[in-house]
């Protein structure tokens, strides 16, 4: 790899992460990422510590220099297919809630009986990425097709939303961007739409599915997450993305190189700790603790290494693929040419060489 020096020294990173389980997330709750860049007198912040909207936007189109981000896949893809300059360095499968949900006295009990019924699908009139409308969508498609339905079969009910995905949130050095207010209110159009009869079914994913759940008393027409066939779960969180912007890649392979350490530092820990770690984790997705296991499950502890495994990699290609199909990207990539293996393997190495040095310290 050529290396082509930054004009002026490297002083500042970014970062981003969605509300779910990830190293990364881990990582900044203990410091180390920071600690990392202090000794070399580079800042590193979340991009919610910056009062400009547009910054705050590069979570969805990867536009902000010097950033990382850590989350679900639909809006890096959709940043590549529009030519921007982001690389994929890792991906983790990682279980979690993800339903179709109806309510008691609805008739609807198993697939086949959505043959004929209203499905909610959200749109977000203001968004680039309508991350939340493919979820949906995907999941109806991907359950419909194991009984043999199609869209054909069902009516997809629009519902128009105008909230934005990233609101007015304070700023904060280290704070995800999507606060325990915004995540309440994600789900908000479709469940209102269930409740006064206006579709007979909804998608739900993510940490507060089972919350809203058991405040339904909803049914589960179809658990996607824990379906024998793991392709039926494919969608936005499955496989999660971690990316970087491409210049900083070229310019200071390095330095992504020791980011990279620290999330797999992070990442072991949770194994190790897996108490600690579900407590971090209710504070990343904005839940009470003890839905934690109903969200992810026990495998949660052993998915947050990221790594380019071929299956893995054929899974964010499935998703990729969707979006074009449906219309969510425009322009079609490889993304075997997308992602960079390299950058993880120095990781690795540098862990070995620092994992003596905090075995000491501890």
């Amino acid at each position: 790899m050529t290396i082509t020096p930054f004009s002026k020294p490297l002083d500042q990173l970014w970062y981003t992460r969605c509300p779910v389980p990830t190293a990364s997330g881990i990582a900044i709750h203990h410091g180390w990422i920071h600690e990392e860049f202090a000794k070399d007198g580079i800042a590193v912040s979340s991009l919610r510590a910056s009062a400009d909207r547009s910054v705050r936007e590069s979570h969805f189109d990867h536009r902000q220099a010097n950033s990382f981000r850590q989350g679900g896949n639909a809006p890096p893809i959709w940043s590549r297919s529009q030519g921007q300059d982001v690389v994929v360095l890792g991906l983790t499968w990682l279980p979690q809630y993800q339903s179709i949900l109806a309510l008691p006295g609805s008739g609807i009990k198993a697939l086949g009986d959505l043959k004929g019924k209203r499905l909610a699908l959200p749109r977000r009139v203001n968004e680039k990425i309508d991350f939340w409308r493919a979820s949906a969508l995907q999941g109806y498609l991907q359950a419909l097709a194991l009984e043999g339905l199609t869209e054909r079969d069902v009516t997809l009910v629009d519902l128009p939303v105008e909230e934005p995905y990233i609101g007015e949130v304070s700023q904060s050095g280290s704070g995800p961007l999507f606060d325990a207010h915004q995540f309440a209110r994600s789900a908000r159009a479709e469940t209102f739409a269930l409740i006064r009869g206006e579709v007979d079914a909804i998608y739900h994913y993510g940490a507060a599915g089972p919350a809203l759940q058991s405040y339904l008393g909803a049914h589960v027409v179809l658990d996607i997450n824990h379906h024998a066939d793991q392709k039926v779960a494919i969608n936005n969180g499955t496989p999660n993305v971690l990316t970087v912007s491409g210049e900083l890649l070229r310019k200071q392979p390095a330095i992504v190189a020791r980011y990279l350490a620290q999330v797999l530092r992070a990442a072991r820990w949770a194994r190790a700790h897996r108490q600690e770690t579900a407590a971090i984790v209710a504070r990343e997705v904005s839940v009470a603790e003890e839905w934690v296991p109903e969200a992810f499950d026990e495998s949660l502890y052993e998915n947050l290494e990221p790594s380019l495994r071929p299956d893995l990699v054929s899974a964010l290609e499935s998703r990729k693929d969707f979006l074009l199909r449906h219309g969510f990207i425009q322009k079609d990539f490889s993304v075997a040419d997308w992602s960079d293996p390299g950058p993880l393997a120095e990781a690795h190495k540098l862990l070995r060489q620092l994992e003596p040095e905090q075995a000491r310290a501890a």
